[in-house]
């Protein structure tokens, strides 16, 4: 429980007691004694000091209370980075990076705009997405926000206080008859029979405390007094005070505050499955991230094939002209492989626009940062896939699957809530039975100053307050909403267990699958290349067929483009596959470790 009181504002609080001092002053001069302010300006003095808890207080304290709550939870579920915060910053240090010295010729007149540009590897890109992706800052607010709940269900758990006063100055109008009685005759006669103005100043205050402890029941406690002082005519003043403390306890409907209890619970709960949530969104972030980021990789290396098959065509153009012109070759040829060059141009020119497009996507979208960022990725990090294939069995896959996957276990607990709140609203299907006792002092009404409750004026009750189950529509209802409830989350869980299952089969194929791809495609490019060497000899010797050329070159092009893509699918169906499983773990920096198969 936060106290405010070092947040003061000063100028505020001594305005506050100027105003205090002159009412004071006003009052006193009509013959308010100093100790009967006590009460009647207390609740004023206390407002403006609480008006000097500032904004920026509550938030250190909302912060400081749900750093805490998400660190306690926060060891249960893997992948939780334990510096959580959602506090965001701008800033983004590159100064380490290396810089692109050369242009790359192979952008042709963009190559001049990334000399300068600092290289980003795929460690330091996961790093920057997690400080400032758009979609992962709300995902760590959704969690936020659900620690947040969690502390407004423990509060009422915990001892409550408040406190308050009022006071009052008050005038109204009465008759005023003033009479004499002469003494010798008895006789009345009236003096004077007028309306005067009447004032006088009530003031009340008191502070209240309430605490529901588990298994005991909720106990309230208050202390209040009273003022009454009137000002004009006749002086009188009334002074009082009372301290009372109550206990209350369900016996059979809601024994042990179960629904109040059960709010609690829940609220533990859904803090679970948000800290299951965002250890799953991480993974698939960072998946999401390094598919991104391969995918421009593999995009930047189209350019450079497109590019070598441009070259090749335009080397190959030059060849079949000089034969065409000792007339070794047709015109037919010639035109052919004159179409080729245009068309792989073309292709080299279409690929750089993609390429660049790209690029701009990735750091806007992935990384959160301007298009205009001057910033490329490592080709490095492109050479240095290679085919990792996890030696499993798909029977294997889905036993661990099912031990560890963040997603199932929300589901099993989810069913067991709702078994938990079948068993809360029969609850309530019970007559209500609760004790109710209370004992309290209270002062004798004093005629000045301020006066303490007198312990030897007490007073003590104690029963029971029954409410018999003649109405009960409302809460049949809910224990049988409860009870579908519970049959809906039992066949959720099922259909979640069997999704997992089909994720993990499906995933294992994916896997099978590209590594088959790849080694294809690395056979076809040792093909192509043998073709188009063999297509090269033959153009040195004349003996070359434009349209054979032609194939050549785009075959191998094409299975340099595919060999690429095969490797960088079969990485991210090996991260997914692993994540499939639930054993992907991420570090705080958004790169994941990879798993080997004795990690099992």
């Amino acid at each position: 429980m936060a106290v405010c009181l070092p947040f003061l504002n000063v100028d505020r609080v001594v305005s506050l007691m100027g105003v205090v001092i002159d009412v004071a002053g006003k009052v006193r001069g009509r013959g308010l004694p100093r100790g009967g302010l006590l009460v009647g300006l207390t609740g004023l003095v206390c407002a403006g000091l609480l008006v000097g808890c500032s904004a920026k207080h509550y938030r250190k304290s909302a912060d400081t209370e749900v750093y805490q709550t998400i660190a306690e939870k926060g060891p249960a579920v893997p992948n939780i980075d334990p510096e959580f915060s959602i506090e965001q910053t701008n800033a983004v240090e590159l100064a380490n990076l290396a810089s692109v010295q050369e242009p790359s010729e192979f952008l042709g007149e963009d190559a001049d705009m990334e000399v300068g540009s600092r290289i980003l590897p795929l460690e330091t890109a996961l790093a920057i997405a997690v400080r400032h992706n758009r979609s992962y800052q709300s995902q760590k607010e959704q969690l936020y926000l659900a620690a947040l709940d969690l502390t407004l269900a423990r509060n009422q758990w915990r001892p409550l206080f408040s406190g308050g006063g009022a006071a009052n100055l008050i005038g109204e109008t009465e008759r005023q008859v003033d009479t004499l009685v002469d003494p010798d005759t008895g006789e009345t006669s009236m003096l004077s029979d007028q309306m005067v103005q009447k004032e006088r100043v009530a003031a009340n205050g008191g502070l209240r405390s309430s605490w529901l402890i588990r298994d005991i029941g909720r106990v309230s406690a208050a202390f209040t007094t009273d003022f009454l002082r009137v000002l004009t005519g006749d002086s009188r003043s009334v002074n009082s005070s009372a301290l009372n403390a109550t206990l209350t306890r369900p016996l059979l409907q809601n024994a042990g505050f179960k629904q109040q209890l059960e709010s609690l619970t829940q609220s533990e709960r859904n803090l679970l499955y948000a800290l299951r949530d965002f250890s799953l969104y991480r993974r698939e972030f960072s998946i999401q991230v390094a598919t991104a980021y391969y995918g421009v990789l593999g995009l930047k290396d189209a350019v450079r094939n497109s590019y070598a098959n441009m070259r090749s065509s335009r080397v190959a153009s030059e060849r079949i002209r000089a034969l065409a012109a000792e007339g070794r070759q047709t015109q037919s040829e010639l035109g052919r492989i004159a179409q080729q060059e245009l068309t792989a141009e073309s292709s080299w020119v279409d690929a750089v626009r993609r390429y660049k497009g790209l690029m701009n996507n990735f750091l806007l979208v992935q990384l959160g940062l301007p298009v205009d960022s001057k910033l490329v990725l490592d080709d490095r990090e492109l050479e240095s896939l290679e085919i990792q294939h996890p030696s499993i069995s798909p029977e294997e896959a889905i036993e661990i699957a099912m031990a560890g996957r963040l997603d199932y276990q929300n589901a099993e607990d989810r069913h067991a809530d709702a078994v938990r709140r079948v068993k809360v609203s029969a609850n309530f299907l019970k007559p209500q039975l609760d004790l109710l006792a209370s004992a309290g002092i209270r002062s004798e009404s004093g005629r000045s100053g301020f006066v303490l409750p007198d312990a030897d004026r007490y007073s003590w009750s104690a029963g029971l307050d029954v409410d018999l189950p003649f109405n009960r529509k409302s809460e049949r209802n809910n224990y049988r909403a409860a009870l579908i409830a519970e049959k809906r989350e039992a066949r959720r869980l099922q259909e979640t267990g069997d999704r997992i299952k089909l994720s993990v089969l499906e995933s294992w194929r994916e896997l099978e699958q590209q590594k088959r791809n790849f080694e294809i495609n690395r056979i076809a490019v040792e093909l192509a290349q043998r073709r188009v060497e063999e297509q090269s000899l033959l153009a040195e010797l004349g003996r070359a067929q434009a349209q054979n050329q032609v194939d050549a070159q785009n075959a191998l092009n094409s299975s340099k483009n595919q060999r690429t893509q095969a490797l960088v699918s079969h990485t991210i169906a090996r991260l997914e596959f692993w994540d499939n499983m639930g054993i992907l773990h991420i570090k705080e920096n958004g790169q994941w470790k990879e798993t080997d198969d004795t990690a099992r």
